[in-house]
């Protein structure tokens, strides 16, 4: 399939290439193959030689109806609104995406006045030609939106059609630009910044705004714009916005079509030069888009002229990710103004120094730069930095004493422990920690398995950071001590924690204090070799997801010594588990569910792999209504059983609608 686009703009031409490219291949193809095209626009349809064009009619009348009133009346009554509600839906003339953009803003007004006045409006009246092709309920709908939600909106005009936008980037591209005053609008002054950027996404995707929303919990985290509403982003937008791609044949015309430009898309074509673009004074935002991810092997076409950085000192935010960079220009320490820098998936292996130098940084993204050794050492320069991704960034083997003052840090994907014998005063240790109560979201500690003792591991005072949710503990390289359980006995966790994930621990239990974190949602024990006994995590009462890996030391999983815990005079084991993994058990036999009439009874899924010795699954679990999906591998004794060709006891599982044993 290929979405031909309805836009004129020199991306889509880039696009209209690619397809003529992509066509010579197909028609090599075997005869009868059918090649579907889609699109807004009959014209992009014929200009790729469509034989046969099937025109989509717009929705019925009661079609229209039907989902207008869904939105619109979401948890309302509806009586004194229908006749009005039904000649607004008619005006949308069966145009799903219209219907629900009105629909959307219908659901917050209040009043038969609002609703008439809505109706009565004068963007109804606007010519097609005139609003170039855009829905007037979006122009209904834009104009009622708070005004700092408004310029948040027509920023992402900012970003390529059908992109996965990241809503963690976008809240922080915002902040960039000063969009997120928290002083003014309905947020109190108290709320961050990043809090009022959520909210924002909340409001954009129930205005329908935003499409593919994905979620996590409660949070946003990602969306996309429907190509119409990325035009409409535009013509608000006006020429503050520009995508363009670079290429050899259209450089010199695009270096004149972005001069009005503050906020600028560069998509880099594979195998061009990085690009070196002219009237970029005035850029505020600058990201040059390309997909490339961190190869070993660095070339001189993707090397950035001192000089094109030295004419962005206008420049709030700058994204250079993916662009195969070995090497960033010092001349990076000119740009004070810089609030958001993007560096993630290149193949750095050191930064300057004069990064330091960018004292309104907020965020520094190095996500995914496997090569990077080090961080600048001076970062605690860096006074207002909020946010330092530096996850899957596997040769950092240190981090440096600066991270300690920087009381802002609200995102630190890992904290590293070094060994005694490799310490320096340039290194940050466990009382780097301390200060850093502001970290939210998610932290990695790695290194565990170097702390000395549990006296230093308490210096990171870890359960004063309140705002964390996910936390993982890694005690690699594992080293069998007996001083291991004194050390995360000292690195108490926050109460808050919703997930929590240990690897590669060496003690013989696991800590007391996991039993205080009465809000887990999710439990990772992996690779932890001599731990024989659990605590009794079936009494946590939110957890809902369990993964038992490499536990080799544990021979039976017992119910009872997990804590199934009492109500209402029954006892109910896991009362909230939906997934349970168990994998590479390499001397669990048994699995006792002996605890009364419940146990997991929400449970969804269940996977069952490399665990070579147990015997059989509990009944118990399998005659329970919920179980949605069974998959056992590398399980001999569970497959001569359960197999469906010759097992004795398919017929416990045969009624679980997904199920596959090899």
């Amino acid at each position: 399939m290929w979405r031909g686009r309805g836009s004129t703009r020199c991306g889509s031409r880039g696009r209209f290439r690619k397809w003529e490219q992509l066509l010579k291949s197909l028609k090599t193809g075997k005869a009868g193959s059918t090649i579907l095209v889609t699109t807004t626009k009959e014209s992009v349809a014929r200009i790729m030689g469509s034989s046969d064009l099937l025109r989509l009619g717009g929705l019925s009348v009661a079609d229209s109806w039907t989902l207008f009133e869904k939105i619109a009346f979401f948890e309302r009554k509806r009586e004194r609104f229908e006749e009005v509600g039904m000649k607004i839906a008619e005006k949308c003339k069966g145009l799903p995406l219209a219907i629900k953009a009105i629909a959307s803003l219908m659901r917050f007004k209040a009043t038969l006045k609002e609703w008439e006045d809505v109706l009565r409006s004068e963007f109804w009246e606007l010519e097609e030609a005139e609003a170039e092709g855009l829905f007037p309920p979006l122009m209904l709908s834009y104009y009622d939106l708070p005004s700092n939600v408004k310029r948040c909106f027509t920023f992402c005009a900012f970003f390529p059609k059908d992109h996965a936008i990241e809503a963690s980037n976008l809240v922080q591209l915002w902040m960039a630009h000063g969009y997120l005053a928290a002083s003014t609008g309905s947020f109190p002054v108290e709320v961050e910044a990043e809090r009022v950027g959520q909210d924002y996404l909340q409001i954009l995707a129930m205005r329908s705004f935003f499409q593919d929303v994905v979620r996590d919990r409660d949070r946003i985290v990602s969306v996309r714009m429907h190509d119409m509403v990325h035009d409409f982003a535009h013509y608000i937008a006006k020429n503050e916005c520009s995508v363009i791609e670079f290429n050899a044949d259209f450089q010199r015309r695009m270096e004149s079509s972005h001069e009005r430009a503050r906020h600028l898309t560069v998509v880099r074509a594979e195998g061009s030069k990085f690009p070196n673009v002219t009237n970029v004074e005035k850029l505020f935002t600058l990201w040059v888009q390309s997909f490339y991810d961190t190869p070993p092997i660095i070339s001189q076409l993707d090397r950035v002229d001192p000089d094109f950085i030295c004419r962005l000192l206008s420049l709030r935010a700058l994204d250079f990710s993916r662009n195969q960079l070995g090497e960033l220009p010092k001349e990076i320490g000119l740009l004070i103004k810089l609030k958001h820098l993007n560096l993630s998936h290149n193949p750095f292996w050191v930064l300057p120094e004069t990064l330091c130098d960018l004292y309104n940084l907020l965020t520094l993204k190095l996500s995914g730069c496997h090569h990077l050794r080090r961080l600048p050492s001076k970062i605690e320069k860096l006074t207002n930095l909020r946010h330092l991704e530096i996850d899957r960034t596997s040769s950092l083997k240190m981090l440096p004493k600066g991270i300690a003052e920087l009381a802002s840090l609200q995102t630190l994907n890992k904290f590293i422990i070094i060994s005694v014998n490799d310490r320096s005063n340039a290194a940050c240790g466990f009382v780097g920690l301390k200060s850093l109560n502001n970290l939210r979201g998610g932290l990695k500690i790695e290194g565990l398995g170097f702390a000395a003792d549990a006296a230093e591991a308490k210096k990171a005072e870890l359960r004063n950071k309140a705002h964390l949710s996910d936390l993982e503990m890694d005690f690699s390289p594992l080293i069998k001590s007996d001083s291991q359980y004194e050390v995360i006995e000292a690195l108490e966790a926050p109460e808050n924690l919703e997930s929590l994930q240990i690897t590669s621990y060496g003690g013989t239990s696991l800590p007391q204090w996991i039993m205080n974190l009465t809000k887990l949602q999710r439990i990772i024990l992996q690779d932890c070799p001599n731990c024989a006994v659990l605590p009794p995590l079936a009494s946590l009462p939110l957890l809902v997801t369990l993964h038992l890996e490499g536990l080799n030391s544990m021979k039976c999983l017992d119910f009872d010594s997990l804590g199934a815990r009492a109500n209402r005079g029954a006892t109910v084991a896991f009362p909230a588990l939906k997934k349970l993994k168990i994998s590479r058990m390499e001397r669990w036999e048994e699995w006792d569910v002996s605890v009364g009439s419940t146990a997991m009874p929400r449970l969804r899924c269940l996977k069952i792999s490399q665990c070579g010795k147990v015997k059989a699954l509990p009944p118990l679990l399998l005659r329970g209504s919920t179980l949605r999906k069974l998959r056992i591998d590398g399980c001999p004794v569970l497959h001569r059983l359960y197999n469906k060709e010759s097992g004795g006891l398919w017929s416990e599982i045969s009624h679980i609608s997904k199920v596959r044993v090899s």
